[in-house]
């Protein structure tokens, strides 16, 4: 019983106690060990200089070498604080590399009248051009409510099942042989089946080159390209001045063939009666993930298969505006009910505004909504122009065309669409500094100052760290003695009081 009681008394000390005992067996080092075990580590490490501190006699020299040591170490670690900072400011490079290659993927490219609808099918319904801006708010923000509120709310009251979407088909700008007069493809002709249509700003447009088409388009050599003749028919089609419609002629956007096409400060207008020389090159951006940059790789798209940051945008105003309005504007990607004019009107107009007001899209940096692409394919274009056409040229079509030469001068627009180069220019952010590049710096300024190396700091921290142990052996073997006591002698005691006083 009593071997018992002892063997839980033993159990009952803490770590502590525990601790001490075992330590207790082992002795600890002597004063004179001690100082042996230092004097080994500083005449044969290899941190240069803290032997000469040890094995002069002279105290000058002792404080000398120690004043150089001391110095070395402040200015290595100084050294290895500022590279390490300026580590931490992701310090980037930009690489630029023309490469020159054989043949060369041809962009998408898409066409639109200026002038957006049918000069016949809006003459007694002036209110489309308002409706319109509403509808295309969705990709370029125009206020329209506070002008022409009282005149959209009449045509909302009284046409209640008018669809602007099949409207602006029906009646908007529209692409066969009498629109498009000529076109070229790198010498073979095409035609307006080869032609995808897509809603804009400017309505029914028309994209060349389209991703649904399956066999890609290349190049093989420059100074060809695509070459078209357009009929824009000014006296049939027609446009608002007061929404800032004023100009007459095609513009086009060059972008790339699985993006959606932009053209708010990107489109190209070509006036009537001129030829547009578009000369393009390719140019391919590479950007780092963050910190170093401000894209982000693992980003996809539900309805685009090239992630871009105008997609992206699109995307995000139609997850805001199918949540609040419980439609999906046309002109927007998804698959959802398609709003209605009413529901344009009064929930998908204000909830534009909203979007844009609050920043609920936003795009460029790295924490925003829509971060910038980690690779994106961009078409620089050079434009110039030429009076369209010459004198001779002019009795030429006019006879083929039958049509007179001032009509040729004020509705045709002639467009050239080719590479300069077959060459594509690479802009490539590259980190400044890698880890290894870090280390390698360390280590160079630590073998500088110091001549030390990783075996060096090894060394050290295997001397700090013996000094640690034999200092914490130490502070246990002083530690007051943990009192112990008995539980079951304690239980049974107060049992025998409580049965005494009863």
């Amino acid at each position: 019983m009593e071997k018992l009681r002892k063997l839980s008394g033993f159990h009952d000390r803490g770590l502590l106690e525990k601790a001490r005992l075992y330590l207790t067996r082992k002795p600890l080092p002597s004063l004179e060990e001690r100082k042996k075990y230092d004097y080994e580590f500083a005449t044969s490490t290899s941190f240069h200089g803290v032997h000469n501190i040890v094995r002069t006699r002279s105290r000058s020299r002792k404080a000398l070498w120690m004043a150089v040591v001391v110095g070395s170490i402040c200015l290595v670690a100084w050294q290895i604080g500022s590279r390490f900072a300026n580590y931490l400011s992701w310090p980037t490079t930009t690489s630029v590399v023309v490469q020159y290659v054989e043949n060369i993927e041809f962009p998408a490219v898409t066409f639109c009248n200026l002038n957006r609808f049918q000069t016949q099918a809006v003459a007694n319904l002036s209110a489309i051009f308002f409706l319109w801006s509403i509808v295309s708010g969705v990709l370029h923000l125009f206020d329209t409510r506070e002008t022409f509120g009282q005149e959209i709310k009449d045509f909302l009251q009284g046409n209640q099942n008018f669809s602007i979407k099949e409207f602006t088909r029906n009646n908007g700008f529209y692409l066969n042989n009498s629109t498009l007069l000529d076109c070229e493809y790198f010498g073979e002709p095409c035609y307006p089946e080869s032609f995808e249509h897509v809603f804009t700003e400017y309505g029914n447009c028309f994209t060349f080159n389209h991703i649904n088409i399956p066999a890609k388009r290349r190049v093989s050599a420059s100074g060809r390209g695509l070459s078209l003749l357009f009929d824009v028919k000014q006296a049939e089609f027609t446009d608002d001045p007061a929404l800032g419609f004023v100009d007459v002629g095609i513009t086009f956007a060059i972008h790339s063939p699985k993006a959606p096409p932009r053209f708010d400060g990107l489109g190209i207008s070509t006036p009537v009666g001129m030829h547009a020389h578009a000369a393009i090159q390719q140019v391919k951006t590479i950007i780092q993930e963050y910190p170093w940059g401000e894209c982000k790789r693992n980003i996809k798209l539900q309805h685009h298969k090239l992630y871009s940051t105008y997609g992206c945008l699109q995307e995000c105003k139609a997850r805001h505006i199918q949540n609040q309005c419980g439609c999906l504007p046309f002109m927007l990607p998804g698959n959802g009910t398609e709003c209605d004019l009413d529901k344009f009107y009064n929930c998908v107009s204000p909830e534009l505004y909203k979007i844009e007001l609050a920043g609920l899209c936003t795009a460029g940096t790295h924490n925003s909504t829509c971060p910038v692409p980690c690779e994106e394919t961009d078409y620089p274009t050079t434009i110039s122009y030429s009076t369209f056409e010459s004198e001779k040229a002019l009795k030429f079509l006019s006879t083929k065309l039958k049509k007179r030469p001032e009509y040729i001068r004020h509705n045709l627009v002639y467009i050239d669409i080719r590479y300069h180069d077959l060459n594509y220019k690479m802009t490539r952010q590259q980190k400044a500094l890698s880890v290894s590049e870090l280390l390698a710096d360390v280590g160079g300024q630590l073998g500088l100052f110091c001549g030390a190396s990783m075996i060096t700091i090894i060394e050290v921290v295997e001397y700090i760290f013996t000094n640690f142990c034999w200092m914490c052996v130490f502070l246990l073997l002083k530690a007051p003695e943990v009192p112990s006591w008995n539980t079951t002698d304690q239980n049974a005691q107060t049992h025998k009081r409580r049965i005494q006083e009863c």
